[in-house]
């Protein structure tokens, strides 16, 4: 099995239990859940004009390859009412991002891994280094732990349970 680490975030509706669905969901579809972080309440990130989000990163144990695991996190989020939309940043009731897939590189149109804005957000960071603090980034060769001490982001995120 793959170890995978995800980022779950939601700002419309009621944002905890939509973020304990969206774990239920990926542990239905051929995944195994790992460590779990805290939810942290944030700022939301790219456009501020909209409610805080609540955000958490998730271990995942899979054999699924990275586009299978894509396909299936966009089918959870549209089964959490997540609308397609053209616009990035906007409010979403459910937004799941594959942060690290093991030590994979991957660059493809659809997919990159690892995410490409990882070390730019206080939001992925914080909780990511609750649950793997020396997980190290595979392009940028630091841990998780380093580059949140050097992330940039002032956003507001705060510990919440």
């Amino acid at each position: 099995m793959h170890q995978i680490f995800l980022s779950l975030g939601s700002n419309v509706g009621d944002r905890q239990v939509l973020l304990k669905e969206a774990i239920k969901l990926l542990s239905e579809s051929e995944s195994n859940i790992g460590k779990t972080s805290s939810l942290y309440e944030t700022e939301p990130w790219g456009n501020s004009d909209q409610q805080k989000f609540y955000n958490q990163v998730v271990e995942v144990l899979s054999d699924l390859k990275p586009l299978e695991l894509l396909d299936n996190i966009h089918e959870i989020e549209a089964r959490l009412g997540r609308l397609p939309s053209a616009e990035r940043y906007m409010p979403r009731t459910m937004d799941i991002d594959i942060l690290f897939y093991e030590h994979m590189i991957l660059t493809s149109k659809n997919l990159m891994i690892p995410h490409p804005l990882i070390h730019q957000r206080r939001f992925v960071l914080m909780p990511m280094a609750e649950i793997s603090p020396e997980f190290i980034h595979p392009v940028l060769g630091r841990t998780v732990i380093e580059l949140l001490n050097r992330c940039d982001d002032e956003l507001k995120v705060i510990k919440i349970s």
